[in-house]
């Protein structure tokens, strides 16, 4: 499990592609159930609740900065 604060700390450069590679283990864990192959069943959930917590963070980043950018009246 990936703590927000240690998502918060990569940056939001790095958040885009850390998305991208939850977003790869995911399928690859869904193919991996489908064959029959999984051992480990938390870590789709896990995975899908990190993906989750990437793209909250995202989003509260891209809301603090259009707030900062407006100019207030």
């Amino acid at each position: 499990m990936t703590k927000p604060t240690d998502i918060r700390a990569k940056g939001a450069d790095n958040l885009p592609t850390m998305l991208l590679d939850l977003r790869k283990e995911q399928f690859n864990l869904r193919f991996q159930r489908a064959t029959g192959q999984t051992e480990g069943v938390g870590r789709v959930r896990q995975v899908r609740r990190d993906i989750a917590r990437v793209k909250t963070i995202m989003t509260e980043q891209k809301r603090s900065a259009a707030t900062s950018a407006k100019p207030k009246e």
